[in-house]
């Protein structure tokens, strides 16, 4: 077979999403790259989850600091250690927990569809309403920790703060993240194993 010109391969696969949902789609091989190549090993998986992590929880703990008035009060060192606690427990979350039950529960919704941009969007509104709900019992406990404790309603608080979490970071996941790290991905990542791949059998 000559892989020298355009070799467009289209087939009905079973591919992974992420640690564990699974869907058909169709791979086109050669200078049209797929519109959605997403991971297929759990090592891509890995991959996919710690960009789609460290992008999220950047933008959204610099975004709660704002909001919390901790800015320029703390200081560099307590920033990164927050930084880095949220991005942890988000990592653990959207691997074992958040991000399967999102994936099935989007599956579920979207099974009668043939449009994986539709299957796409659902992952994305489920996983960013599941990691809003859990990162925001964190990002309560932080503000608590900085500002001290309130005598407010503490479910009062959580919701706030899930409010402010989700108005934002449901927009960032769909139009700026999301897109943005399926850029990176297939650029980066997933186009150079295509491109081992091709060498290997030529």
């Amino acid at each position: 077979m000559n892989h020298s010109k355009s070799l467009f391969i289209k087939c009905s696969q079973i591919v992974h999403l992420r640690g564990g949902s699974y869907y058909p789609y169709t791979t086109k091989v050669g200078k049209k790259e797929g519109m959605m190549k997403l991971p297929t090993t759990k090592k891509e998986s890995l991959q996919f989850g710690l960009i789609m992590c460290f992008g999220m929880v950047l933008v959204m703990t610099i975004y709660n600091f704002y909001l919390n008035g901790t800015i320029g009060k703390m200081t560099f060192i307590e920033g990164i250690s927050d930084f880095f606690i949220g991005f942890v427990i988000a990592f653990i979350l959207d691997m074992f927990m958040v991000g399967p039950n999102a994936k099935k529960i989007a599956l579920k919704l979207t099974v009668n569809t043939t449009k994986k941009r539709y299957t796409v969007l659902a992952i994305s509104i489920c996983m960013v309403l599941g990691m809003a709900f859990f990162m925001s019992i964190y990002g309560l406990a932080s503000t608590y920790i900085h500002n001290g404790f309130t005598f407010n309603s503490v479910v009062a608080d959580y919701f706030a703060v899930f409010g402010k979490n989700l108005i934002v970071a449901l927009p960032l996941q769909i139009i700026i993240m999301g897109p943005l790290v399926r850029y990176i991905f297939t650029k980066y990542i997933k186009s150079n194993r295509v491109d081992i791949g091709l060498n290997i059998e030529n």
